[in-house]
């Protein structure tokens, strides 16, 4: 499944980087108009980058998987393959408010899926989940499709601000999530 998973996100990127198209012209103005389309490149790069980080860690908890898990991983998968096409639709409109607020949304709808792959293995694993344990209280997890779906209506009022707060929670993931390490760290142990 990892595997899978893995040629999957390797496609996603070579799909948006293939969006990135060279300037016709060859001067410097002629680069810089080319600056939305490639911001949205780099941040939804990011994204699939910490999606695909976080789903190595997190799959050294899961020692086995089932036909339930198999599919809530296929639910995050589509809607990850939906992030070239969003980053394309604002970088190319110049972050107007309508495809940044859709952008959000797709960044919304993984989270979500994420949340739902998470349920179906910790409900597979039961009460002892070694996942449960790691994620504990998960606020990150809580807060994130809040701050979606906020990002959402500010792109509507400010289309920067919007941009800026799907930056932060981008950044707030960057860094692998140490409860999972710790529980995979402590688990090698014993």
């Amino acid at each position: 499944m990892t595997a899978f998973t893995d040629g999957v996100l390797a496609i996603i990127v070579t799909i948006m980087v293939l969006e990135l198209r060279p300037p016709h012209g060859v001067g410097l103005k002629d680069l810089a108009e080319l600056t939305p389309v490639f911001m949205s490149y780099v941040l939804s790069f990011l994204y699939i980058a910490i999606y695909w980080n976080n789903h190595h860690h997190f799959f050294h908890l899961v020692p086995e998987v089932d036909g339930a898990v198999l599919w809530a991983n296929m639910h995050l998968l589509f809607w990850l393959s939906l992030v070239p096409f969003t980053t394309a639709w604002m970088g190319e409109n110049h972050f107007a408010p309508l495809p940044t607020a859709v952008y959000g949304l797709s960044l919304l709808a993984p989270a979500v899926a994420w949340y739902v792959m998470q349920q179906t293995i910790m409900r597979t694993q039961g009460p002892d989940s070694a996942l449960r344990q790691a994620l504990g209280r998960d606020v990150k997890g809580t807060a994130s499709p809040f701050l979606y779906l906020t990002g959402v209506g500010l792109s509507f009022v400010n289309t920067a601000a919007a941009g800026l707060l799907y930056l932060a929670v981008a950044l707030m993931w960057l860094i692998p999530d140490r409860r999972v390490e710790a529980t995979v760290a402590t688990g090698t142990k014993d």
